[in-house]
């Protein structure tokens, strides 16, 4: 029976759950070295051989937590695709869907888990693989449908030879200048450097000031 089939039961759903739960904690807490699956086993209540029949290895494990995570991540603002139809209200609805794409990413658990996986990038590439495409790929692409929308409102002008191509760029840009200094701060300062609520909603304004400077219409 293949892992997705067995996951279908309630279960053995439960018990992979308690697996990643148990291996978030202990890969936060103490490293990746550190951390085996006797005692990831021993902490989630879930018998090794088990943990072996889901994942495999503790690195496949992390690799499964950290795609999950970054997914969840991802669910929690970008649940579907945004829109933006309005043009009297496009610049705020941009506005709190970058706020909250931020606010998202300064998850002190997020940051955390992004720090570790950081650290075994050498050695396990697809976990920064992972990271990307759940998290940060997902976030330009929802901003690149945003400014497709713009675009169609007249409120920005996309101009190149490759509309979608140039549109991914622009996105990546916009994405950057909101994300950039808040994540390198956070990253390399700690917790203590995530911003306040208010502070990202103003590093959000200010970033769109400079966007809508360069390619408004």
């Amino acid at each position: 029976m293949r892992q997705g089939d067995r996951l279908t039961r309630p279960s053995s759903r439960k018990k992979h759950d308690a697996a990643l739960a148990a291996a978030e904690v202990q890969f936060l807490a103490t490293g990746f070295e550190s951390v085996t699956m006797d005692s990831i086993a021993k902490e989630s209540g879930v018998s090794k051989q088990t943990l072996y029949s889901y994942f495999g290895s503790k690195q496949e494990l992390f690799l499964a937590l950290v795609t999950e995570k970054t997914r969840v991540t991802s669910r929690s603002v970008l649940s579907s695709v945004p829109r933006v139809t309005d043009a009297g209200t496009a610049r705020d609805e941009v506005r709190d869907l970058l706020v909250a794409q931020l606010a998202a990413v300064m998850n002190p658990e997020v940051l955390a888990l992004r720090r570790l996986v950081i650290g075994e990038a050498v050695r396990f590439p697809e976990l920064a693989r992972a990271l990307y495409e759940n998290g940060p790929r997902v976030a330009i692409a929802s901003l690149a449908t945003v400014i497709g929308d713009l675009a169609d409102l007249g409120l920005v002008r996309i101009a190149g030879p490759d509309a979608a191509s140039d549109t991914d760029r622009a996105a990546t840009q916009l994405n950057w200048l909101v994300m950039g200094d808040p994540i390198n701060r956070a990253m390399l300062l700690g917790d203590d450097a995530i911003p306040t609520p208010a502070q990202l909603r103003a590093h959000a304004d200010a970033a769109l000031d400079m966007f809508f400077g360069a390619y408004g219409a």
